[in-house]
């Protein structure tokens, strides 16, 4: 018996006497999502603290554009939002420890090991499609979609109603930024590969839209602007596979 299949089969081993019953898995999913969401709500407690602070930070797409609060408590739920949005951002990093150590079970003892570089780069692509959306997204869109009445119609942006705009946006293009190493795994179990990724781009394309179309604001601007970038990700998945499946052989 070669080295490589030596090492196959101990994996295979250690996944049989890992193995747990369905209820046991879902006992163990049920304690990651709460310790999660725990991290989740510590950190939005730590971020109302300077959610005046983070107020300033995350209008700065708008520029001079004032907003506006029409609403007794519409501040107070403003900075609510803007706190659960911080405390997800800064809780990441174990939201994805949290994730792939669910998941860890059902891969070999080698990819186990890679845990850690995996939540450093799942927060990193989360991060990267975030700033992309926050440096580049937002700006356009705020300039197609509150000029499009031109100087006909006095826009009145209320500080909840932005707030979740941004937040939606922020969480769609950062989410959206995972399918690379989605693909890399969903590729290294055999579910797919990169011949069934490139026959079926045509659904793939329509498949983006109809998720821009649910994610995104009821506009057809911020939709394609999300389409666009998750439809490149999408090509550079099957480059991704297609180096891997290689490298499997």
């Amino acid at each position: 018996m070669s080295e490589q299949e030596h090492d196959r089969l101990e994996d295979g081993i250690l996944k049989t006497n890992n193995s747990m019953p369905f209820l046991e898995h879902l006992e163990e999913l049920r304690w990651r999502l709460i310790k999660s969401v725990l991290s989740i709500i510590v950190c939005a407690f730590v971020a109302f603290n300077f959610a005046e602070y983070l107020v300033v930070f995350i209008r700065r797409p708008l520029g001079d554009i004032q907003l506006y609060n029409i609403a007794v408590t519409g501040t107070f739920y403003a900075y609510i939002k803007i706190s659960l949005i911080s405390g997800l951002l800064v809780a990441l990093p174990f939201v994805f420890y949290q994730v792939w150590s669910f998941i860890a079970p059902g891969l070999y003892k080698k990819e186990r090991l890679m845990i850690i570089p995996l939540v450093l780069i799942s927060t990193i692509l989360f991060l990267v499609g975030a700033g992309f959306c926050f440096q580049y997204v937002l700006p356009l869109s705020f300039d197609f979609l509150i000029g499009f009445g031109g100087g006909q119609i006095e826009n009145t942006i209320t500080i909840g109603s932005y707030i979740s705009f941004v937040g939606l946006l922020l969480m769609a293009f950062g989410f959206g930024f995972q399918m690379p190493l989605l693909s890399y795994f969903l590729g290294k179990m055999g579910v797919i590969n990169a011949k069934m990724l490139g026959k079926g781009r045509r659904y793939a394309i329509v498949a983006i839209l109809i998720v821009g179309a649910i994610i995104t604001p009821p506009d057809v601007f911020t939709q394609f602007m999300l389409a666009g970038p998750l439809y490149i990700l999408y090509e550079i998945s099957i480059i991704i596979v297609r180096v891997t499946q290689k490298k499997d052989k």
